[in-house]
């Protein structure tokens, strides 16, 4: 029985395409970069028989209609690379064509044949209708020399000189310009790349509760106060300063100091219940200032470099005028109360969920994007969710998506310590930013294994790490008992391991350890009661935190997550790993003491080949957190760390060149 091609299908085009990566869930989701980033794909791309095969990556930015294209290479076993820079903010598209090159194909065969000896005339006039035909689609200068080429060819009888002429650069690289892609075959799909502002990738966060940034122990901090400290957060090289809820407080179940369930007259209670007769989320804390006074803030940010995060928690405590004005956004128990937020055994009876499966959901999420907007409307352009594992995927995804399509330099850092798959979802969906299991990750392999998985596997293209080594939640063991060194190792692996990092600001700064017995949570903590930190209290973390953010500032290469590579060393409590940029302008190798309380010591092992150092070459290493300097040699080398001292080395590597004169000097 006899087939014949229906509809679209052609069985003239011979090229198949598959496995494109990065392809992100067959196209769903795009990937992430930043403006000035690269995107490499890869693509099987095969034809039967033994034709030869050209392939081009085509590519298009915001706003533009037709695509660009670059040349693909063959890198082995059917497989082709090729590769683009986004220059600008907004959505990209990218897909692979490929096809038959007859052209190439007949340069190969005429390559062996003329090797071997054998007669070539019959083949050079095949030779001369390809490039005939190449000339019809081409114009001016172009066609006229190929038609110039193929009419030499066609009469030249010095077989030698036909040969090197069609073996040339220059007709090669005309009829790849001219190729014949008559039955080329497209990728079925067209896949997206969401490009964001450099802070997407590189950025420095510091935590604080405006609440608590009075210069007086016992008075409510204001707007004002948090403007006079902006300058010393700046200073220490924070570009983010993100702030816990500003919105009023709700006072029906307001918890007291320490969660308590009855509060005193003078408690504050917790600003993620948000919502009072005095407003809701489009409306500050009076205690905090005006709206103008928060304005004036996030100018006086800008000044110092800096941005205001504002915390985006789409809850209500049951005193928010929205349970009042549309009841049907929350849940109601049978015998007519609110429901409650619950994770048992814990409960947060001071804040009420929203309803997110009620029939006027429509009018919820314009609502809740009226939110955004309005702060947005006020100058903020990055957003820390909370906990936005506990609202509808659809949801966040609408809400981001309409949110950049009018102001694509927004960032929004999800904040959701759950399961990894939800986490994934909630980055492919559009949050450009996520909260990680960093916290949690002490020993070697725990590290060394979950860096691997997010910057070797899938996430690597849409999941970009920010790490916390506390947060006003969360108290790590580890910096209960590991005392002030454990917060200066902790600080290096966030800042260096990920380039995007945050620490609880006070907290971390004056190594704040007393938890709630047997529980990772602050006691006496913050989110409940207005606090009095003295900043300049004695050692505290100023200065190192200073310097770890300056040698991020300075060196390009940590401005990278996915250039994190792993190095050996005979010592399991010895973290080692380094950065680089393609150039190798910029190269870090930094070793961690993970060990809190002992003095550690070992050899590592220092890919000095990779970094374009011979092993005969000896090399300068500049420790840029001690300013200590050694000249190494070879690829194991000698590190001791006490870290009662230093918990760390970040070592700078200048590698050793010489010049026409008869001395050597570093670069």
């Amino acid at each position: 029985m006899r087939q014949t091609a229906t509809g679209d299908t052609d069985g003239r085009r011979r090229v198949v395409i598959e496995h494109v990566a990065p392809e992100i869930d067959s196209g769903r989701f795009p990937v992430k970069r930043v403006a000035g980033e690269k995107v490499v794909v890869e693509a099987d791309i095969f034809a039967d028989g033994h034709d030869s095969i050209s392939a081009m990556l085509l590519y298009r930015g915001p706003g533009e209609v037709q695509w660009t294209e670059t040349p693909m290479q063959f890198i082995g076993n059917d497989r082709w690379q090729g590769e683009f820079i986004v220059e600008k903010i907004g959505r990209y598209f990218y897909t692979v064509t490929g096809w038959v090159d007859h052209f190439s194909s007949w340069q190969k065969a005429l390559e062996k044949k003329f090797s071997a000896g054998q007669d070539i005339s019959a083949d050079i006039l095949t030779g001369v209708e390809y490039i005939r035909e190449a000339s019809k689609r081409a114009s001016g200068k172009d066609a006229k020399r190929l038609s110039e080429i193929a009419d030499f060819i066609g009469r030249k009888k010095d077989i030698e000189k036909i040969f090197s002429l069609s073996m040339g650069e220059e007709l090669s690289t005309l009829m790849d310009q001219y190729t014949d892609r008559g039955f080329a075959t497209t990728y079925e799909r067209e896949l997206a790349v969401s490009v964001d502002r450099d802070k997407a990738l590189f950025s420095s966060w510091f935590e604080i509760f405006p609440r608590s940034c009075s210069p007086e122990p016992g008075r409510h901090g204001t707007f004002r106060d948090c403007e006079r400290i902006i300058p010393g957060i700046a200073k220490m090289g924070f570009d983010v300063l993100y702030l816990t809820p500003i919105h009023p407080i709700g006072r029906t179940n307001r918890k007291g100091k320490n969660n308590t369930l009855v509060a005193g007259p003078g408690d504050v209670g917790s600003p993620w219940a948000i919502g009072s007769e005095e407003g809701g989320h489009k409306a500050v804390h009076p205690g905090l200032g005006t709206m103008g006074d928060f304005e004036g803030l996030v100018r006086k940010a800008r000044e110092h470099g800096m941005e205001i995060a504002l915390d985006l928690a789409f809850q209500c405590s049951p005193d928010h005028p929205y349970v009042r004005e549309h009841p049907e956004w929350f849940n109601w128990r049978p015998d007519g109360t609110i429901q409650f937020a619950e994770n048992p055994p814990k409960k947060y009876e001071d804040i009420v969920p929203l309803r997110f499966e009620t029939e006027t959901w429509q009018e919820l999420w314009d609502e809740l994007r009226g939110i955004v907007l309005f702060w947005i409307g006020k100058g903020v352009r990055i957003f820390r969710v909370d906990n936005p594992h506990t609202k509808p995927f659809a949801f966040w995804e609408w809400l981001i998506n309409e949110t950049r399509r009018e102001y694509p330099d927004v960032i929004f850092l999800s904040e959701a310590f759950t399961r990894p798959k939800v986490m994934y979802r909630l980055a492919k969906l559009g949050f450009t930013q996520s909260y990680t299991y960093f916290t949690w990750r002490n020993t070697k392999w725990e590290l060394t294994q979950y860096m691997e998985e997010l910057t070797r596997t899938e996430p690597k293209e849409y999941f970009r790490p920010n790490f916390w080594p506390n947060t006003p939640d969360i108290l790590p063991e580890h910096l209960q008992y590991g005392g002030r060194q454990a917060f200066m190792m902790r600080l290096v692996l966030a800042a260096t391991l990920s380039s995007n990092y945050g620490i609880y600001g006070p907290t971390f700064m004056l190594y704040i350890n007393e938890a709630v017995p047997d529980r990772e949570e602050y006691l006496n903590a913050e989110k409940y009661e207005l606090k009095y930190w003295d900043w300049d209290q004695p050692g505290n973390l100023r200065d190192f935190i200073t310097r770890v953010n300056k040698i991020r500032r300075d060196n390009p290469c940590l401005h990278m997550t996915r250039n994190i590579e792993f190095y050996e060393t005979d010592n399991d409590l010895l973290l080692c790993y380094g950065k680089f940029t393609e150039d190798l302008s910029s190269i870090i190798l930094v070793v961690v003491n993970l060990d809190a309380f002992h003095t550690q010591s070992g050899s590592v092992t220092v890919p000095v080949t990779k970094f374009g150092i011979q092993p005969s070459q000896s090399y300068l290493v500049h420790d840029l957190l001690g300013d200590d300097k050694f000249i190494w040699q070879g690829e194991r080398n000698y590190v001791e760390l006490d870290p009662h001292v230093s918990p760390a080395y970040i070592f700078s590597i200048k590698r050793r060149l010489r010049r026409e004169t008869d001395f050597d000097y570093y670069m």
